[in-house]
């Protein structure tokens, strides 16, 4: 029973980066193809199933459930059950309006509260003084702001295939870029363990 106990407390390794990149990316892609083959509404129900596949995987593999992540699904659930529902593609327009001012938002309430909440969210991953998590935290959370308010120019002046073209290949390259463009602040940033261990030098 000791021994059942011990394996059941053991924390699973993180996903490997590739596969976390595949669970992100999949649902998109799947999104895109659905929307040029059959429609904005068949891309909605393919693009929930998937974004509900891709949580139950993440959490089968790492038994974690990230907030962002969690948050994200059930937006995705809840404006395509809306816009399958009321058969109106504005709600999944909405939605990335919605999650990623809903994010800016949380991020800018904890630097309020004077918490950080990506050092909960990544202080596992990244080491970093207090003003290197404040600063990473405030440059996001603008970010996200920014995202929201790109969704809401382009869905209302493009076609629909024009904004399901630039979730696909516009938001997820920005992203990308802006996380890439953070890593000089990582390392300005880093903190050092030895400094604040007891053994550590003065």
């Amino acid at each position: 029973m000791s021994n059942h106990f011990v394996q059941a407390s053991v924390k699973k390794p993180p996903i490997h980066p590739l596969l976390k990149l595949g669970l992100d990316l999949g649902p998109l892609v799947l999104f895109f193809v659905a929307n040029s083959r059959w429609g904005i509404f068949a891309a909605t129900a393919a693009f929930m199933a998937a974004a509900i596949v891709a949580f139950a995987v993440s959490y089968w593999l790492t038994r974690r459930v990230p907030l962002m992540a969690l948050m994200s699904t059930l937006v995705v659930v809840v404006f395509g059950g809306l816009t399958l529902v009321l058969h109106d593609a504005l709600f999944i327009k909405l939605k990335p309006t919605i999650i990623n001012t809903l994010f800016g938002a949380i991020l800018l309430g904890g630097l309020a509260a004077g918490k950080p909440l990506l050092a909960v969210l990544f202080g596992e991953m990244f080491h970093l003084t207090q003003e290197g998590w404040r600063r990473l935290t405030l440059r996001w959370a603008l970010f996200f702001f920014a995202l929201a308010i790109a969704n809401e120019i382009v869905w209302r002046t493009q076609s629909t295939d024009v904004w399901v073209a630039f979730k696909v290949f516009g938001v997820m390259p920005l992203t990308l870029l802006f996380a890439a463009l953070q890593y000089p602040l990582l390392m300005r940033y880093e903190a050092n363990p030895q400094a604040s261990s007891p053994g550590g030098d003065d």
